[in-house]
């Protein structure tokens, strides 16, 4: 065994923060110092000496960007400080409205920081005491994906601060970008898939997306991902004032930033500047689809506050869409993986900001006797948000005389069974459990937490059994075995052994979460716990006559109707049938009534619980006859609130809704018979 000396040691960590410089130098400033060879040889002799000693490695090295191994899931990642979406603004006159009530409250010495508005995956990555210890995806804004090993595989994340200029490195630092796909990457990495005869990526924000998504970080590694940098979330050991002193001391870290980030001091300058950044975008080697704009001054954001989903200090300016002219040449029926029918429009092919449109979502029936479009009909298109197509409108000068309206069809395009579509509902649904179109969709719906929470059942693994022919219904979810997984490409025995316990775990259940696995339309956890409190069985509730179900509290006609027809189905009550002979078992007895102490009342939670999880809270609110909603109220009883509560406490403030604390709530649960006595309030 080598002996680690000192000398080792330091050469080590010489080479990894002259690597890392140069990284810097090459992928961010774009400005080699240094030979394509000569740094060849400092990156294969750091390989050599992590290689002789292992214990040399250390997350920021430059020899750890070349992925992980695959895992089997993304685990989640909070956002201790919530990161927001902005308000998206499309005309002149809403920006000036925007600018004016700013100005109303924080006075005229304000400014804004315009930037480009990048279209990536909104990231945050986590640094302690200068080093890369974890990242996150943007996903509600709370919760994310923890994606740490993928983007320690972007050559423009730093893995470790840079200490420049005599800069103290802080002890912790969340900072906020966006990793994009640049075009010319974005082409060749499409034309390489072409050659292979692979799917190709229909743009770069999709593609950017999904390459950092990966569960196997060397295929994030494999792709041409780039980062920008423009916010901060929670800092220690560095104070900041404005958004232009931020950027600056990022940049001086070693994070890339947007050049063509300007100060606007007037709502003029803020028309001026997106009216550059439009004449600019074809010509940006990214894509952009707009600009955003600041309050620079942090303390003036303070004053600002936020709403319940963005700032009030903060803007998107969309870019107007890209629209070309193209004909229908097709109108096909789609069937989701939730059982929605959508028309889609086939076109002729033709480029709309650099990607080549073929198809149009018509979303549904009303939508296309609204515009009234039909096959043959030449239209105009555009990519709305720069992403989705979209059918804008008809040329009817142009439409042929042979022409005639669309209708969608009666019965399901996949497996033939008759539509349905409610009154007042837009969306034409195929109700069969049976449908193969909704297999994939189904499978991963009644696997999910709120259902029969069966571990390990996610998209990935669902579409491979889907795709094998292992499962084809749901009741073949019960029948896998584990001579049929272990054959599969990256399920190893014990993965497979792990998953097929949790499968048998999920046959002990509850009425209520296999009612919310049928996925029966408007059927989710309270109304599936206000089903099964009502009738008890899930006999009585599959042959419940509409009046009956109408008789219990918050069941109304839509509802009854719904739960009505999907039992009328005999594929759906076969599919069902088959699963209780598969072992699915669950007590059937509606709760005393005297147990339903939360009868009624409506709960929000907000912030971290220590005694409970989100799930649990929420199973104990339920089990009491209450219901958790996702927004506050005038008609909310109470707000749960937790360490570091968002703007839900605020707005139960606002409206003077009654707020409990974790100490409170157990008190509220512990109450025994009909809701008497109130515990104290906040």
């Amino acid at each position: 065994m080598l002996m680690l000396t000192e000398e080792i040691r330091q050469e080590a960590e010489r080479l990894r923060n002259e690597i890392n410089e140069h990284n810097y130098n090459y992928y961010v400033l774009d400005a080699p110092v240094v030979s394509d060879a000569e740094y060849d040889r400092l990156f294969r002799r750091l390989q050599e000496l992590e290689g002789q000693y292992p214990e040399l490695v250390t997350a920021d090295s430059p020899t750890q960007r070349v992925g992980a191994a695959p895992r089997t899931d993304l685990p989640q990642f909070r956002h201790e400080v919530p990161m927001m979406s902005l308000q998206s603004l499309f005309e002149e006159e809403e920006v000036r409205a925007f600018d004016r009530s700013v100005r109303e409250t924080v006075g005229d010495a304000v400014t804004y920081m315009g930037e480009p508005k990048f279209d990536g995956l909104s990231i945050e990555l986590v640094y302690e005491n200068g080093v890369l210890v974890a990242a996150g995806t943007r996903g509600d804004g709370t919760i994310g994906e923890d994606v740490t090993d993928n983007l320690r595989t972007v050559k423009t994340v730093p893995l470790r601060l840079r200490g420049t200029y005599g800069l103290p490195v802080p002890s912790l630092l969340e900072v906020r970008g966006e990793v994009y796909m640049p075009l010319a990457g974005f082409e060749e990495m499409n034309l390489r898939r072409e050659e292979a005869g692979e799917a190709l990526f229909a743009n770069p924000r999709n593609a950017a997306a999904g390459s950092v998504r990966q569960l196997d970080s060397t295929i994030t590694a494999s792709r041409p991902l780039a980062l920008v940098s423009y916010a901060l979330g929670r800092t220690a050991g560095i104070e900041i004032e404005t958004q232009e002193e931020m950027l600056g001391k990022l940049a001086q870290y070693g994070f890339p930033v947007n050049d063509l980030c300007r100060l606007c001091h007037s709502v003029e300058e803020i028309l001026e500047y997106h009216a550059h950044l439009e004449e600019l975008r074809d010509s940006l080697p990214y894509e952009i689809d707009g600009a955003v704009f600041k309050v620079n001054e942090f303390a003036l954001r303070e004053e600002l506050g936020v709403r319940s989903r963005d700032p009030r200090w903060a803007i998107a300016y969309k870019f107007a869409p890209r629209q070309e002219t193209t004909v229908v040449v097709d109108i096909l029926a789609s069937v989701g993986r939730t059982g929605s029918i959508t028309p889609v429009a086939v076109l002729e092919p033709v480029q709309l900001g650099g990607v080549t449109v073929s198809r149009a979502s018509l979303h549904n029936q009303d939508e296309i006797d609204r515009k009234d479009v039909r096959i043959g009909d030449t239209v105009v298109v555009q990519r709305a948000g720069d992403v989705i197509p979209q059918i804008v409108k008809v040329v009817l000068e142009e439409r042929p005389p042979e022409v005639t309206p669309f209708r969608l069809p009666d019965r399901c395009p996949v497996c033939g069974t008759p539509v349905q579509r409610e009154a007042g509902d837009p969306i034409t649904r195929c109700p069969s459990l049976d449908c193969r179109a909704q297999i994939e969709g189904r499978i991963e719906h009644f696997a999910s937490k709120g259902a029969l929470d069966i571990e390990g059942l996610g998209e990935k693994w669902v579409a491979i059994f889907v795709q094998e022919g292992l499962v084809r219904h749901l009741p073949d979810i019960y029948d896998l075995r584990k001579e049929q997984l272990v054959v599969l490409e990256r399920m190893a025995d014990r993965s497979a052994q792990n998953l097929l316990e949790a499968i048998e775990r999920s046959k002990h259940t509850t009425l209520p979460r296999f009612l919310v696995g049928l996925n029966i339309l408007h059927v989710g956890e309270h109304v599936a716990e206000v089903l099964a409190e009502g009738l008890g069985s899930l006999e009585a509730i599959m042959n419940a006559p509409l009046e009956r179900l109408q008789t219990i509290h918050e069941i109304g006609p839509q509802i009854g109707e719904s739960v009505q027809r999907f039992f009328a189905d005999e594929g759906n009550r076969r599919v069902v049938q088959q699963l209780l002979n598969r072992g699915v078992t669950f007590e059937e007895q509606a709760p005393a009534e005297g147990e339903r102490t939360l009868a009624g009342m409506k709960f929000v939670l907000t912030g971290a619980l220590e005694g409970f999880t989100r799930e649990q809270a929420t199973e104990e609110i339920q089990k009491r006859g209450g219901r958790v909603t996702s927004s506050v109220s005038k008609s909310t009883d109470y707000v749960l609130v937790g360490a570091e509560p968002g703007s839900k406490y605020d707005k139960a403030l606002q409206l003077g809704v009654k707020t409990l604390n974790e100490a409170q709530f157990r008190e509220l649960l512990n109450q025994q018979g009909p809701a008497g006595e109130q515990p104290r309030l906040l």
